[in-house]
């Protein structure tokens, strides 16, 4: 008896926990401005992305001790996931003259900063 309780309340602390590691958003990018999420030091963790404006996104990868690489183009109503490394942040550019806007759900370590820049 004791050891069926002990599974199911170990089950029952590793099912809730795994709620916490992941998190959903629906962002908005104004007009040539760029978001970036995990511009900070943290753990790897994945997107799933998807463009839900009407203009091209850019998405690449910025180690925060410099430089870029790993790029690609979302259209629009395009989904993709995209691993990210430690210490790496992912930024989202939108280079045309309309507001854009992308559904996020992010998994793994989600101790990440969010911001914007021009």
């Amino acid at each position: 008896m004791r050891t069926s309780m002990a599974t199911l309340f170990l089950t029952l602390i590793v099912t809730s926990c795994s709620v916490f590691g992941s998190l959903t958003s629906n962002t908005i990018i104004q007009p040539n401005d760029s978001f970036i999420l995990g511009n900070n030091e943290h753990g790897s963790f994945k997107v799933k992305l998807k463009n839900v404006c009407n203009q091209d996104l850019r998405v690449f990868m910025a180690p925060i001790n410099g430089g870029t690489h790993s790029p690609i183009v979302v259209k629009p109503e395009e989904s993709v996931t995209v691993k990210v490394e430690s210490n790496t942040a992912l930024v989202i550019e939108n280079k045309s003259n309309q507001e854009a806007s992308v559904a996020l759900q992010v998994s793994g370590d989600t101790g990440l900063s969010m911001g914007y820049k021009n």
